[in-house]
């Protein structure tokens, strides 16, 4: 009847743990880092947490895990080592999010550097070389962007680019609400500019294509190009805005994941999914 709700946890302790701290918030999903998302160092999980993992998956009432890769990874750098870094932190992570079944491994592509026309075809080969190294059947995800600087992935015809050279039907989209109407994707959440806005996400991208929302309200205006997120109904898109979404069944198979700063400070909290929760009531 609706889409599972949940948010992003710490997995610090464990993956076990993760599960846990979503019970706790309410979360029906939720999203982890598999490593630092500031750091390059990924560690692949002993056989022990992943054990206390499986046998808390059983009992948990989350029911679905997804994973969120590091924010160093840049696919569209025109510098050798960064990208090898990319590459290795990529199919590392990657391999970790199928490891533990995660629905799907949403990561942010990087930017446009150098050459105009290299980022495409750099970002592609990489995107086909981990599918290839990296087994399973989590998702390889690719997120929109607020559209500030150079970012790959700053409009729909880019994803749908990427997506069309890739050809792979491991490779899904994620959508931010904040990104879609800081970039102006979707530059207001009201049923009419909302309904035009999918549609032209399912001519590009196919809307079964995409297998997450991040639902974030924005601190900053439609067309701000800034990335920052608000609790929802605290900010710029305005609980009306999640209401008209929530109406769209064609979003409903997604995982509902937020990623705001909490009423406390502490990340999604409790308080933000019952507001997420009741607007389906």
């Amino acid at each position: 009847t609706r889409p599972l709700l949940g948010g992003h946890v710490s997995a610090a302790g464990g993956f076990d743990k993760a599960l846990e701290r979503g019970e706790q918030i309410g979360a029906e999903t939720i999203q982890v880092f598999v490593s630092s998302p500031r750091s390059w160092a990924v560690f692949q999980p002993n056989p022990e947490a992943l054990k206390r993992y499986w046998e808390k998956r059983k009992t948990s009432s989350v029911k679905s895990v997804y994973v969120h890769g590091t924010y160093l990874v840049n696919l569209g750098t025109a510098n050798p080592e960064l990208l090898q870094k990319s590459r290795k932190s990529l199919e590392e992570e990657f391999r970790i999010a199928n490891t533990i079944q995660a629905e799907a491994f949403i990561f942010h592509t990087g930017s446009k550097n150098g050459d105009p026309k290299a980022w495409l075809g750099q970002s592609v080969h990489v995107i086909k070389e981990t599918l290839k190294k990296v087994p399973g059947k989590t998702f390889l995800t690719l997120e929109n962007a607020a559209g500030g600087g150079e970012k790959i992935g700053n409009t729909p015809e880019e994803l749908a680019i990427i997506m069309e050279k890739v050809k792979s039907p491991r490779l899904k989209i994620c959508i931010d609400t904040a990104h879609a109407f800081e970039s102006g994707l979707i530059p207001k959440y009201e049923p009419k500019t909302l309904q035009a806005s999918l549609k032209k996400l399912d001519q590009l991208i196919g809307l079964k294509n995409i297998v997450a929302l991040h639902i974030n309200d924005s601190k900053t205006k439609a067309f701000s190009n800034h990335d920052r997120h608000e609790n929802i109904g605290q900010g710029y898109i305005v609980l009306s805005g999640f209401k008209a979404l929530a109406k769209e069944q064609s979003l409903w198979h997604t995982g509902w994941l937020l990623e705001v700063p909490g009423f406390e400070n502490t990340g999604p909290d409790k308080k933000n999914i019952d507001i997420i929760r009741k607007i389906f009531n």
